[in-house]
């Protein structure tokens, strides 16, 4: 009886941690999102560049677009396929900044403050992939 209910008890706690990640990728990603758009119009206003930015506005919105949708998913393979893709989103995202910033549309200190947002959501990613492809 002990084995069972320590089980039960370690079960919920898991089940716990991985809403507390979820609800942490899910306000991360939303907030994200916002900068991407801030950052998209600031491209597009002030420095006149319209196809990158266009690229990282439809990649960087649609992690949380993704996460809020695996979120409310019919199913455990719903929430997976669409984390995964929420991934996938994260890393193009990177890359389309990563060459914004080497083609100088945006500066060493613009990169790197973004770029520590991102880097955070696809170590987040990365973990509840990990854990939901596992289980």
């Amino acid at each position: 009886m002990q084995n069972a209910e320590r089980r039960m008890q370690s079960e919920r706690c898991a089940t716990e941690r991985r809403t507390i990640m979820k609800n942490i990728i899910e306000q991360k990603s939303f907030d994200f999102a916002v900068r991407v758009i801030n950052l998209y119009k600031y491209l597009t206003e002030q420095k006149k560049e319209y196809v990158l930015s266009k690229q990282l506005l439809k990649a960087g919105t649609s992690i949380g677009a993704n996460v809020a949708e695996g979120e409310r998913g019919q199913s455990k393979a719903d929430f997976n396929a669409k984390m995964n893709i929420a991934l996938k989103e994260a890393n193009e995202t990177y890359y389309w900044l990563r060459l914004l910033h080497r083609t100088q549309y945006i500066t060493e200190d613009e990169f790197h403050n973004i770029e520590k947002d991102i880097d955070e959501i696809i170590s987040i990613l990365v973990s509840i992939c990990k854990k939901t492809n596992n289980s």
